[in-house]
């Protein structure tokens, strides 16, 4: 017998002689159950509250039904939980476990204002729409979009939740910089073709200290890769230094980076780098000897052979002063392959081969980090038309990490997740169907039986819960 759907029930292939029929007529059923472990993470570093402040509300008191706050957490707590589309929101707003999570006590929307919005306890992708296209200079007098972003007060933000992560200041910290692109598939403003991505995009700017962002710039890609980088460096360590005066800083990059700018401004600050080096003639005759011994160990071995060298090294024009350069001269099946990076970090520090493959090489995961950023959650989603509108969609992406990565460093410490990156925490952690009840004094989570992960569930929210609200640690 012919299989017949339509919108109200779906039949699907039969089992033996029963029939397998489906509606979506569950009631209250939210397949994000474990977004109550990132409410949590958030009771504990005090981001959503502090997001909120970061906007500049001209509404009417007397109009409003969703305050910032929680048109910020909606938006957030719906990135992370993988919804990146606004659109996806004129279903969410209905998801009496989101109002939870971002904190509306009317959870089931009975009591809204108009008729037509009863049930629907969140904003609609409209409502949404207007929080991210307000502009600062025109959203007082702006009859619709007035509410504006202090993007100073975001970029400030970042860097307190890093901070706040430590119970004292650690003796030294590693900031990587690194670029990338973010595609573009319209005429958004700042539109231009990069030559080595080969396509349209925006180049956005990163900074993270370990898995923890500290800065997500957006930038047009018709300018050089470390550009504004000087500028980010100095907001970010000066905050730095306002709590942690003795904390040593090193920065790292690839060649990208390797600016007299900024190797100059990180000499004149107490701020030590390493950087990748791009090679050229020069630079491999100066390590002609150890290519040679590395080309012979391989003819012995039939195995990659690397040598190295510590040496001082000077452009003709473009460098101020000599500085110390590690070369690597390596051979693979494929024939050479040297590579040099440039320190400020003294010999006695690190010797060439350690601050090469120990220190230098551990720049990579910064990418991975990246990745989370962009495809985990969405920092890549910038179709609005101006650069503005998209910068605070990458905002939106990062306090995003922020909340994914507080809930990997505060919750999934010793369970078989600790290292998990940001998807697959969502598919195995915040992917839950659970049904919900709902009544005066409490909002009952009723979650599956066979659900393979509910012994780490449950260590997870221990490990919450042994961390102080941030209400009271602050």
């Amino acid at each position: 017998m012919k299989t017949e759907c339509n919108a109200k029930q779906f039949e699907f292939h039969a089992l033996g002689r029963r029939d397998v029929v489906g509606s979506f007529d569950g009631g209250r059923i939210t397949s994000d159950g474990g977004g109550v472990l990132l409410r949590e993470v958030d009771a504990r570093i005090g981001m959503m509250p502090r997001l909120a402040d970061c906007f500049e509300d001209y509404r009417n008191p007397e109009s409003v039904e969703h305050a910032v706050r929680s048109l910020v957490a909606q938006r957030v707590y719906g990135l992370a939980l993988g919804y990146e589309d606004l659109n996806d929101h004129d279903v969410l707003r209905s998801d009496s476990l989101l109002a939870a999570l971002v904190g509306r006590t009317d959870v089931t929307g009975a009591k809204r204002i108009r008729e037509q919005d009863r049930g629907c306890p969140l904003a609609s992708s409209s409502t949404l729409n207007r929080l991210e296209l307000s502009e600062p200079g025109r959203a007082e007098k702006s009859r619709y979009k007035r509410i504006a972003a202090d993007s100073e007060g975001l970029d400030r933000l970042l860097v307190d939740v890093f901070i706040e992560s430590y119970k004292k200041a650690p003796r030294e910290i590693w900031l990587d910089l690194d670029a990338t692109d973010d595609p573009l598939h319209g005429d958004q403003e700042g539109r231009f073709f990069h030559g080595y991505y080969r396509c349209y995009c925006y180049l956005p700017l990163y900074i993270f200290c370990g898995g923890h962002l500290l800065c997500a710039r957006l930038r047009p890609s018709d300018q050089d890769g470390a550009a504004g980088s000087v500028e980010e460096l100095s907001r970010v360590v000066g905050q730095i230094r306002e709590h942690w005066p003795k904390t040593r800083i090193v920065i790292r990059g690839d060649s990208g980076f390797c600016r007299e700018s900024i190797m100059a401004w990180c000499e004149a600050n107490r701020v030590k780098y390493v950087l990748g080096l791009a090679r050229n003639a020069r630079l491999v005759r100066a390590i002609g000897g150890q290519m040679q011994q590395a080309r012979e160990e391989y003819g012995r071995t039939g195995e990659a052979a690397r040598c190295f060298r510590d040496f001082e090294y000077r452009t003709r024009k473009s460098w101020s002063r000599s500085r110390r350069v590690v070369g690597k001269a390596e051979h693979l099946n494929k024939g050479a392959n040297p590579r040099f990076i440039v320190t400020s970090l003294p010999p006695s520090r690190a010797g060439a081969k350690r601050l090469y493959e120990k220190l230098y090489c551990a720049r990579g995961d910064m990418e991975n980090r990246i990745k989370e950023q962009q495809l985990d959650l969405f920092a890549d989603r910038t179709s609005a038309a101006t650069m503005r509108a998209n910068q605070l969609r990458l905002y939106f992406a990062s306090f995003a990490y922020v909340l994914m990565h507080g809930l990997r460093r505060l919750g999934l410490v010793g369970t078989q997740l600790a290292n998990a990156q940001c998807t697959t925490i969502r598919l195995k952690l915040l992917k839950i169907g659970a049904r919900l009840k709902i009544t005066v004094r409490r909002v009952w989570l009723s979650f599956s039986e066979s659900w393979p992960y509910r012994k780490d569930f449950a260590q997870i929210l221990l490990n919450l819960r042994g961390h102080p609200l941030w209400a009271s640690a602050g």
